[in-house]
């Protein structure tokens, strides 16, 4: 790829970037500032035991959000903080206060907030080219599909990873990864027979109807009833399910080798390893979803080529379909789905799927770099001492507090906290304890704390966030 990098220098570079026309919203966080010293007096109880209290109902971010929550469709609920800026893993307020982000955007900001590699990689391809249609071709989505497949390879994942679909998001890179399983389906037993997808309790796939019906939990089916049919649901890790579970009907299998949402729980080898037999006795594709666990989060490229993935004996399990997004693009939104050709490629002709936006230049760019950097062996060493720091402070915690903390889960640096039943209902609480302490961890699954920081964290920051944690656990427990 030297001959891109080289033509890349030569395009025109960026200018520097000149602050424009202040905004409404800059005038407002202008005076946000200036009202601060008033808003700390009328809070000063509040703020003399918490460093960041939340935004009281009377503050110019609370008055803020209510000028324009009416228009927005309300399918989150957010607390007050209102993220103005970001820079490695901080995130501050409208109001200036610093916080420590262990959720990287939902393992999405791996590299950190705002890195300034991708900053100007941003602006120079702004000033290129962003968008041209995929009825041409670009010089950046061949380069990034390229990349994936090389890097995947030598990583010793995927030993069949052949070609790539750009998307927009993890929700498009599964629903092709479904439609084109179901497609091989077709294929081979041209009846339709053969439409059957399985998945497993505690996934998540997405949002949209295909990548929902893959979603077995009724919070998020229910309202949305009936799925789209085809699907079925077997439980994680569970082995001696799968002969009845994938049968000749089934066109394909999506499993995530650590599910990320439903409580971070790692795959055993032997699961994986049965998955990809049985698939093999029935002619399915096997679908590994490493959406969020992907892409160095382990330590490793992909979440299945790490080392405690690895059967005693035998070849580890590879699928057929890897799906990629969160991490690919930093917070600039794309997804890959990558295939292989001897059992999934063959079987796609043109105009069996499209994007608008999937594989636009801009997206595709920055991609190619990251991925570059997320490959970088010093960096993947790099996360499984970081993980250690992060699993021996766990472990120090679930120590002082067994009554709250049950078990310490997951590889890298995607780890939950699971709470005991006891403790679980209040998850929420130290989220929140945390959050007015500076800093911002997730739940995931049923009463798990979910750790998903850049990987870019260092050190001092890693301890820091579990003081702060362990101030929060204590102010919860202490009270339950």
């Amino acid at each position: 790829m030297s001959t891109l990098r080289v033509a890349a220098r030569r395009l025109p570079r960026a200018s520097k970037l000149v602050a424009s026309v202040e905004s409404p919203l800059q005038r407002r966080f202008a005076a946000t500032n200036a009202a601060s010293a008033q808003d700390v007096k009328s809070h000063a109880k509040k703020e003399a035991s918490l460093p960041n209290p939340d935004p009281s109902s009377d503050s110019l971010t609370v008055k803020f959000i209510n000028e324009r929550a009416p228009f927005m469709v309300p399918t989150y609920v957010r607390p007050a903080p209102m993220m103005m800026k970001g820079q490695g893993c901080y995130l501050w307020d409208m109001e200036n206060r610093r916080y420590l982000d262990l959720t990287a955007g939902i393992a999405v900001n791996s590299l950190g907030h705002c890195d300034p590699e991708i900053a100007k990689i941003v602006a120079e391809q702004a000033e290129t080219l962003i968008h041209a249609s995929n009825l041409y071709h670009n010089p950046w989505t061949g380069a990034l599909s390229q990349l994936l497949i090389n890097l995947t390879r030598e990583s010793g994942a995927m030993r069949d990873a052949s070609q790539v679909f750009i998307s927009n998001s993890g929700t498009e890179a599964n629903e092709a990864a479904i439609k084109f399983a179901r497609k091989v389906g077709r294929t081979l037993e041209p009846s339709g027979a053969k439409h059957e997808l399985v998945s497993f309790h505690n996934s998540f796939h997405g949002r949209t109807m295909g990548a929902l019906s893959a979603t077995p939990n009724p919070k998020y089916q229910t309202p949305f009833s009936p799925m789209i049919p085809g699907f079925k649901y077997g439980n994680y890790n569970d082995v001696e399910q799968i002969q009845t579970l994938i049968t000749d009907k089934t066109c394909g299998v999506i499993v995530e080798p650590i599910q990320g949402e439903g409580g971070v729980n790692v795959a055993t080898p032997e699961f994986l390893v049965a998955l990809r037999k049985r698939c093999d006795e029935v002619g399915a594709v096997l679908i590994f979803d490493e959406i969020q666990c992907g892409l160095a989060r382990t330590g490793t490229l992909w979440a299945h080529g790490h080392p405690s993935l690895a059967p005693t004996s035998g070849k580890a399990a590879h699928p057929d379909i890897l799906t990629s997004a969160k991490a690919l693009g930093n917070g600039i939104p794309i997804g890959a789905t990558i295939v292989s050709n001897k059992t999934v490629g063959e079987h796609i002709k043109t105009g069996d799927h499209g994007t608008t936006f999937g594989g636009n230049p801009l997206a595709c760019r920055v991609a190619y770099h990251i991925v570059a950097r997320l490959a970088d062996p010093e960096l993947q060493s790099a996360v499984k001492d970081k993980s250690a720091i992060f699993v021996s402070g766990f472990d120090s915690l679930k120590k002082k507090y067994p009554e709250a903390i049950q078990e310490v889960r997951g590889r890298g640096l995607i780890l939950g906290l699971q709470l005991t039943p006891a403790v679980a209902p209040k998850a929420g609480d130290i989220i929140t304890a945390a959050r007015e302490r500076g800093l911002l961890i997730i739940t995931a699954g049923d009463g798990c704390i979910r750790f998903v920081p850049p990987l870019t964290i260092t050190e001092d920051q890693i301890k820091l966030g579990l003081n702060i944690l362990e101030q929060a656990l204590d102010s919860v427990v202490a009270k339950s």
